[in-house]
């Protein structure tokens, strides 16, 4: 009966220390909002250094037509003007942390002018970040767009 006992009170014990590291770290939350923020300016007016330090070596960065980026190439559009983000309206975000990861979801309202050419999206957005290095700075290491439903 002892026994019984003792292995219920661990499990409890372990199951309850699990739960806990796997809930929502709301304290982490602003510092995930300061990345998503620096990236929307970054994005609007890009330098490598600012993306660099944003942007996960690992990135997959999938757009709303299906195509597919790395870090490289991400970095490369935006710099080369074929992804150019004239202003970039981010509403509707939540942040839900998870030890270190978050999940950022929010809709993106923005004036481009990708390669010359005038235009206007509106997408949501599901980006993973996760927080790395010594530091502890939380960087994109995956975003995917959609399109809203009509």
């Amino acid at each position: 009966m002892l026994k019984k006992l003792i292995l219920i009170a661990a499990a409890t014990a372990a199951f309850a220390g699990c739960t806990t590291m796997r809930g929502n770290d709301a304290a982490k939350s602003p510092a995930v909002a300061a990345a998503a923020e620096k990236l929307r300016v970054a994005m609007i007016d890009p330098t490598p250094a600012a993306l660099n330090a944003l942007v996960a070596d690992d990135l997959s960065y999938g757009h709303s037509g299906g195509k597919v980026d790395t870090k490289t190439s991400f970095v490369s559009d935006l710099m080369d003007g074929k992804s150019d983000f004239v202003t970039i309206a981010i509403t509707e975000q939540t942040i839900k942390v998870i030890d270190n990861v978050a999940i950022v979801r929010h809709t993106l309202t923005a004036d481009t002018n990708d390669s010359g050419k005038p235009g206007k999206v509106s997408i949501k957005i599901l980006g993973v970040w996760q927080q790395q290095g010594p530091g502890g700075d939380w960087k994109l290491i995956a975003r995917q767009a959609v399109r809203p439903p009509q």
